[in-house]
Order: C-alpha cells, then sequence, then structure tokens
C-alpha cells in the first residue's frame, strides 16, 4: 500500500508538471509565455500571449493532465483496498488516493519540475481534478468561472468564484447527501490555495488596475 501511494503521488506530480502553456507557446508562437505578461504558465497568459485558441487548446490538457492523475490514482489503489476509521468515520484508501493525487497534481501544476518549478495558479487542474472525482461539482464550479470571466473579463475573478462556487456545492453535499468528508476537505485545502495564488490579482482587482481579457 505504501508503494502503491508512493506512486500515485509520483505520478500525479509528474503529470501535473507537464506545462503545456509553455510548449504550445513555443511550438505554435514560438514565445516563452513566462516572459510576458502575469509570467506564468497558465491558459490565461497563453490566451494574453498567443492568443484565445491556443488558450483553449492549453485549458483542454491541463484538465485533462489533472484528471488522469486521479484517474490513475483511483485504478492503482482499487475499490477493494479497504478503508480506515477516523473520528467514528470509515475513510476509503480509494477516495484518500484520489485526494492525494488532486493535491500533487495541483502542485505539479502550479511548481512544474519541467519549467523549473515556475507554472501557473493551479486553476484548470483544480478543476480537472475535481471532474474527475465528482463531475457535476466540476462543471458547475468551472460554469461560474466561465459566466464570472465573460461577464467581467477577469478571469482571476471567475477562478476565485467558481473556486468558492465548487466548495459551497460539495458542503450541502457531504451534510445532506453522505458524501466522503474528505472530498469537502480536498475543495476547502485547494480552494484555499488557489485563493492564495490569486493575493496578487486579489489586490489589482481592488485597486481597479486588473488585466482584462481581449
Amino acid at each position: 500500500m505504501i508503494a502503491q501511494f508512493i506512486a500515485v503521488v509520483a505520478i500525479a506530480y509528474l503529470l501535473g508538471s507537464i506545462p503545456f502553456g509553455l510548449i504550445i507557446g513555443k511550438l505554435k508562437s514560438g514565445v516563452d509565455i513566462r516572459e510576458h505578461g502575469s509570467g506564468k504558465t497558465g491558459a490565461t497568459n497563453v490566451i494574453r500571449t498567443a492568443g484565445t485558441k491556443l488558450g483553449l487548446l492549453t485549458i483542454g490538457l491541463d484538465v485533462a493532465k489533472a484528471a488522469g492523475a486521479v484517474i490513475l490514482a483511483t485504478v492503482i489503489i482499487g475499490s477493494g483496498s479497504g478503508s480506515v476509521t477516523v473520528g467514528g468515520i470509515p475513510v476509503h484508501w480509494q477516495h484518500v488516493a484520489q485526494v492525494v493525487a488532486g493535491l500533487a497534481a495541483v502542485a505539479g501544476h502550479n511548481w512544474p519540475v519541467f519549467a523549473k518549478f515556475k507554472g501557473g495558479r493551479g486553476v484548470t487542474a483544480y478543476f480537472g481534478t475535481l471532474f474527475a472525482i465528482y463531475p457535476p461539482v466540476g462543471i458547475f464550479g468551472a460554469q461560474i468561472v466561465a459566466i464570472a470571466a465573460l461577464r467581467s473579463r477577469h478571469m482571476s475573478l471567475g477562478s476565485i468564484l467558481g473556486a468558492s462556487a465548487a466548495l459551497c456545492l460539495m458542503i450541502p453535499l457531504t451534510i445532506a447527501y453522505n458524501f466522503p468528508p474528505i472530498y469537502l476537505a480536498y475543495c476547502s485545502v485547494t480552494a484555499a490555495l488557489l485563493i492564495y495564488q490569486h493575493i496578487d490579482n486579489i489586490k489589482r482587482l481592488r485597486e481597479g488596475t486588473e488585466r482584462r481579457l481581449w
């Protein structure tokens, strides 16, 4: 079991570390997006630097790598792996593996070993993991991201609201529908990390100087 969890963390982190934004920027536009805009390798900076189409491609690939990390963890730690009781609540090892893989994938996206630990803010990776853990929550949060970002033209605002919306939806699912509490814990930790990654954006939003899309 220990070896399996080590494999889950390693695979998820390495998958998350694939800097698709950086790769696409160099292959399609011949630019290092880390030298432009926010200096991040995420889809938003690709949109600003290389165009909307390449930004959407980056979103798709970043979502896929994070979802893939969670799916692989689900396979590696099968449903028959058993559970452990914490505070009277049974916690299944497979759910633990999904959460651990999600955290590792988001960490890899934000601090990728393949790009000198300079990556994105974790938005697309976060929602990619949610799509794999429980799709309706991921879809709901992603819709809030899209609506808020398109209306305000501030991707940072959309990202923060989307992550918060996903967390808010997970709360009643946990209380009323007996969803694994570890999923709620995961959403809480990753949403807090995402907001922390946007501290500079929040400051610019308050000052009215935040960069707009397009």
